[in-house]
């Protein structure tokens, strides 16, 4: 039995998808040459004034509202003081004791266990700009700037130290994307840096409630990374306390290829940054009325959706919880019941065999030619017989390389289903001529056998015969 419990809390930055930063009309897009998205507003330059962009506080009451939080009727706006290169003004503007939305919750599900995580509070803050490495932090000989991130906005969503493993931490970063998702108030791409996370962990021995010190890690840019620099961090101070020595608090980075946590700096506290209300920027007055028709607003989320796909069309659980995860996804499994109203079979397609593709090209979905007619169109011609399940799946390939039809890949390739009963009886009759042991076993009771009689004949027609049939003709002649 472990002795030792571990102690998990994140802060979750978000990008929002507005047009323009947070206090200036600098655009928001992805990708631009370094530099070319600044100005002497979101570069802080002496006589500039920031005006706040009402977007921007809309998709934080969204993104608050949708995390079950309180929305502030007052807050403000903070400067949070401190040196680093990529901010030249040397403050953020951030949101400090007065955030926007505060005391929210999350219900996360870990090994068919569901637990609830409380949501401090989440802050608007302007991002800062972006330092460019050449490989790692630590054994890059120069670092460039680009300030184009500089004045982005984001929320920032503390959670409540409510995790214990690595497990929970990942579940609860993987359901606060779909929920952020489901609002449209962020695209939460983690590989575009609009999701960002850092954890903050200590243990303690178990059975104890005092904090143990924590250390804050940074730099993850995947699920899988978050998870294993959690594990790894939670194992190092194990054996740093077993060893008698002490954690001391600091930042650390993770390094991917080596898979460890690495000391950057020393952790400041609060007073460290000497915060004090922005004098540029009003304090943000919210009406209920707007928070109700923002509220009244909010689309379908996925814990509701997930309820329904299970009320609705009779699916599993868990297949429910796969295809809500992603909205995108889920959006598609609907569009598809629209042409194909098959849900158990529509579900089994996408979770199985496109999943799997876009897996293996690293594709979204979005970014598939694919569309949810094409889809349907293949499932279509399965249960029409035309081909088999097997065949679908080269087709399926097919269609997610080029965007072509389904029907057009099955005439161009010939993969039409052999279902003449006089064209597959001639073949099987060779097959059993060919596999007298087979033959032999099965009429001797070993029934399993037919699978290899089966495979043989799947094998002679590349594919194309009608499984069904295969089997109902070798057990009449195997008779």
């Amino acid at each position: 039995m472990t002795k030792w419990e571990a102690v998990i809390g994140l802060e979750v930055h978000v990008e929002l998808k507005t047009n323009t930063k947070i206090f200036c009309n600098c655009s928001t897009e992805f990708g631009g040459d370094p530099n070319t998205h600044v100005c002497p507003v979101c570069l802080g330059l002496p006589g500039t004034l920031p005006v706040l962009n009402k977007k921007v506080v809309e998709y934080a009451v969204k993104a608050g509202l949708a995390l079950n939080c309180e929305i502030a009727s007052y807050s403000k706006f903070d400067r949070k003081n401190y040196y680093y290169p990529d901010l030249p003004k040397n403050y953020q503007v951030s949101q400090f004791d007065l955030p926007i939305a505060k005391g929210g919750y999350l219900d996360i599900e870990v090994g068919g266990e569901t637990k609830r995580i409380g949501i401090h509070h989440m802050h608007m803050e302007e991002d800062a700009g972006k330092l460019v490495h050449q490989g790692t932090i630590m054994a890059s000989p120069y670092t460039l700037v680009d300030y184009n991130r500089g004045g982005m906005p984001l929320v920032e969503i503390v959670s409540e130290p409510d995790m214990r493993s690595a497990e929970e931490a990942r579940a609860y970063v993987e359901k606060l994307r779909s929920v952020i998702q489901y609002t449209g108030v962020s695209d939460c791409k983690m590989q575009e840096g609009s999701l960002r996370c850092d954890a903050n962990v200590s243990v303690r021995p178990v059975g104890t409630t005092k904090l143990g010190t924590k250390t804050e890690i940074k730099n993850m840019n995947s699920f899988k990374a978050l998870q294993r620099a959690v594990e790894y961090e939670i194992e190092r101070q194990i054996e740093v306390l077993e060893d008698g020595g002490k954690i001391v608090q600091e930042t650390r980075t993770w390094d991917e290829a080596k898979g460890i946590t690495i000391s950057m700096r020393s952790k400041e506290e609060a007073q460290d940054y000497r915060y004090f209300p922005d004098p540029d920027l009003v304090p943000v007055v919210i009406d209920e009325q707007w928070v109700k028709e923002l509220r009244d607003g909010l689309p379908e989320l996925p814990d509701s959706r997930k309820a329904r796909y299970v009320e609705q069309y009779s699916l599993p659980a868990y297949d429910a919880s796969v295809l809500t995860a992603i909205k995108e996804m889920s959006d598609f499994f609907e569009e598809v019941l629209d042409y194909f109203p098959q849900p158990k079979v529509v579900s089994n397609w996408i979770m199985g065999d496109l999943s799997g593709l876009l897996n293996a090209n690293q594709q979204e979905l979005t970014d598939s030619p694919i569309t949810a007619k094409q889809f349907a169109e293949l499932l279509k011609l399965i249960d029409q017989g035309t081909i088999s399940g097997k065949i679908a799946k080269t087709v399926l390939e097919e269609m997610v390389a080029t965007g072509k039809e389904p029907a057009t890949i099955v005439k161009e390739k010939g993969l039409v289903q052999i279902s003449d009963e006089g064209e597959l009886t001639k073949i099987i009759e060779e097959i059993i001529a060919n596999n007298p042991k087979s033959v032999e076993d099965y009429r001797n009771g070993k029934t399993a056998a037919i699978g290899f009689l089966v495979g043989q004949t799947m094998k002679a027609t590349k594919g194309k015969a009608n499984p069904g049939l295969v089997n109902k003709l070798l057990k009449e002649k195997l008779q």
